[in-house]
């Protein structure tokens, strides 16, 4: 009972650093071990171990892959205004998405200009964010290798994110901030990446994490639905287990 509440622990505690991390703390070569030791027992689809883990903590490395340009993602950021609250009281009656004061203001609007987000400070931002970084860790795989009759390799792609989970909750463990980054697991940023780091033609990213350490507390207010409003029981619509 006791490693259960746990294990419940971990999983409710785990959570995204959007901050800068400190570039001084190098991670151990120990916990880096841990990390993909926990990755190494990922479930993945017919157990085909659909991954690749490339591991950069070199520092000119770090710093070629953080000059990369992130071009604005309109459609990103359109789609992105629609999870965010703007309080802490909507984001609690809301009980999904995310607080909208974390983001430039040009993402705060349901109609982003180009040149606003063009002219936001979220690229530089982005640049620290990845130099501040003691490491980062590149998911990539093989799309022609596709799980057996797995329409658009969906059971491939959970297994991914089976990987991502399993890396994510053992570094929150051991005291590792963690902090995906999409954009550089983008088809925009992608070729340039692969040139820096060798990646071979036919292998895609798939996640891309950033690690380190809090160089700062930076508290930003989590919220889950409760298990009420997303368990049916018996058939839809009978909500919650009574």
């Amino acid at each position: 009972m006791n490693n259960m509440n746990e294990l419940l622990k971990i999983i409710e505690n785990r959570h995204s650093d959007r901050g800068l991390f400190d570039s001084e703390r190098t991670i151990p070569r120990e916990d880096l071990e841990k990390i993909l030791e926990a990755v190494r027992w990922t479930p993945s689809a017919h157990n085909m171990q659909n991954f690749e883990i490339i591991v950069v903590d070199d520092r000119k490395l770090l710093a070629l892959i953080s000059e990369i340009k992130h071009p604005p993602d309109l459609t990103f950021i359109k789609e992105n205004y629609y999870q965010l609250s703007f309080s802490e009281e909507e984001l609690r009656r809301k009980k999904v998405g995310i607080l909208g004061t974390m983001f430039p203001q040009s993402w705060q609007t349901p109609d982003p200009q180009v040149e606003d987000i063009k002219n936001d400070e979220r690229s530089l931002f982005m640049t620290k964010q990845i130099m501040s970084s003691s490491a980062l860790l590149f998911v990539i795989y093989d799309p022609g290798r596709r799980a057996p009759a797995s329409v658009n390799d969906f059971l491939g792609i959970i297994s991914l994110g089976c990987a991502m989970e399993n890396m994510w909750l053992t570094a929150n463990s051991i005291g590792i901030s963690v902090h995906i980054v999409s954009s550089l697991s983008g088809r925009g940023v992608e070729k340039e990446i692969k040139k820096i780091l060798n990646i071979p033609d036919n292998l895609i990213i798939g996640i891309t994490m950033r690690l380190g350490y809090q160089s700062a507390s930076v508290n930003y207010l989590r919220v889950r639905r409760d298990i009420k409003d997303f368990t049916h029981h018996n058939g839809f619509k009978n909500m919650g287990l009574d």
